[in-house]
């Protein structure tokens, strides 16, 4: 069934996604006018982890119900994508995030989407490598704490930066291979 639960959850993030850049992007919009910026990081942080927890549950319930489907295979990582594009760029327009970690990081994000879709659509399997679910966590720490403004975020995205390259050459490393 194409409608089921984890696709309508990955089907959410990509709703969520423009929410979280317009509430890090455009902060002058008079519907926002008179919020304090800090409410504002706390709404953006809310849909970021709102978000984050619709990838973990469309994963789980997938997995245990025995619901993947190949919509699902495609739908959740640009999903994932979609969301972490939002953050990064709401981001930058803030300054709080450097130009070019961020296009590091979704350069490499779009380059292996494209890979995953192609492997996809040559009918073999493309679960998220040890590594690939590290460089999640590792971005979605980064994007929270740079949305909340925190000490040790700039920090935390260049550790996702070389996590993110890394898990994108294994990506590459292992489709050359066979895999």
């Amino acid at each position: 069934m194409i409608f089921n639960l984890p696709n309508i959850l990955a089907f959410s993030r990509l709703l969520m996604a423009p929410l979280m850049l317009w509430l890090l992007a455009y902060r002058d919009a008079s519907v926002l006018q008179g919020l304090h910026a800090s409410w504002l990081d706390f709404f953006a942080a809310l849909v970021f982890v709102l978000a984050s927890v619709t990838d973990f549950f469309d994963g789980y319930i997938a997995r245990k119900c025995n619901q993947i489907t190949t919509l699902g295979k495609i739908i959740d990582p640009l999903a994932d994508k979609m969301l972490t594009l939002a953050a990064f760029l709401g981001l930058v327009v803030l300054g709080r995030a450097d130009v070019i970690a961020i296009f590091l990081i979704l350069s490499r994000e779009f380059f292996i989407t494209g890979l995953r879709v192609m492997i996809v659509s040559e009918g073999k399997d493309v679960s998220a490598s040890w590594m690939g679910k590290v460089k999640t966590v590792a971005q979605m720490f980064a994007i929270g704490f740079l949305t909340m403004d925190w000490p040790g975020g700039t920090l935390l995205l260049w550790i996702a930066v070389a996590i993110t390259l890394y898990s994108g050459y294994e990506y590459i490393r292992d489709y050359i291979k066979g895999r």
